[in-house]
C-alpha cells in the first residue's frame, strides 16, 4: 500500500491536533503552548514527539513536560494515536498497536513447530509438544488445535489465545486521538 502521509504532513497533522487540544481545554485547566520537537520515521507511520514551546526554546528542564508519550501519525491514512509513555518505553507497542488499531492478531507462537510435527511425526507428538508448550490447553483444545493445523487450517484464535504467554502487566491502551485524513 503507497504511504499517504510524508513526515511534513504528519507534523502538521500533530501540530493541528495539539492547537485544537489547546483550544479545547477547560478554562480551569491551562495547558502550556505545545510543540512538535521531534519527528521519528517508523515502519508504521511517524513518532512525533512533542513539548512545551518553553522548553523548546530554553531547554530548561523546569519547563518540560513529562510522562506523555509520543503520537504515532499512520503513514497509510494519517490517523493519530498516542502512545503511552510506558507502553512506548517497554517491548511490543508496535505489536499493540497491530492488534488495538488495525486489528490483526498477534503470530501464533506454536503453529509452525506444531505444523512440522504434525506433519514429521504424526497428531499424537504435535499433542504432546502443545501440552507441554501451552499448558493452558485441555487435551480435547490440543486435539483440536493440532487436527486444525495438520488439516492445514488456521486454529481457532480462542485456542491460539491460550497458547501465548500472560504479559506480566497489562500494557496502557494505544489511543486514537484523530481518524484516518481524508
Amino acid at each position: 500500500m503507497k504511504d499517504v502521509v510524508t513526515k511534513e504532513r504528519a507534523v502538521e497533522l500533530v501540530e493541528i491536533l495539539l492547537s485544537r487540544e489547546q483550544q479545547e481545554s477547560p478554562c480551569t485547566v491551562r495547558l502550556p503552548e505545545l510543540a512538535v520537537l521531534d519527528v521519528e520515521e517508523h515502519a508504521l507511520g511517524w513518532l512525533v514527539f512533542w513539548q512545551s514551546v518553553e522548553y523548546i526554546r530554553s531547554r530548561d528542564t523546569e519547563k518540560m513536560l513529562v510522562g506523555h508519550g509520543p503520537y504515532l501519525v499512520d503513514r497509510q491514512d494519517g490517523s493519530i494515536h498516542h502512545i503511552p509513555v510506558t507502553t512506548y518505553v517497554g517491548e511490543g507497542w508496535e505489536d499493540l498497536y497491530l492488534q488495538q488499531i488495525r486489528g490483526i492478531r498477534p503470530a501464533d507462537p506454536l503453529i509452525a513447530a506444531v505444523r512440522a510435527l504434525a506433519h514429521s511425526e504424526g497428531t499424537m507428538a504435535a499433542i504432546r509438544h502443545l501440552r507441554k508448550q501451552a499448558p493452558l490447553l485441555g487435551p480435547q483444545q490440543a486435539k483440536a488445535y493440532a487436527t486444525s493445523v495438520r488439516d492445514g487450517n488456521e486454529p481457532p484464535e480462542e485456542l491460539v489465545s491460550l497458547t501465548r504467554k500472560p504479559e506480566a502487566c497489562l500494557p496502557l491502551s494505544i489511543k486514537t486521538l484523530a481518524g484516518p485524513v481524508r
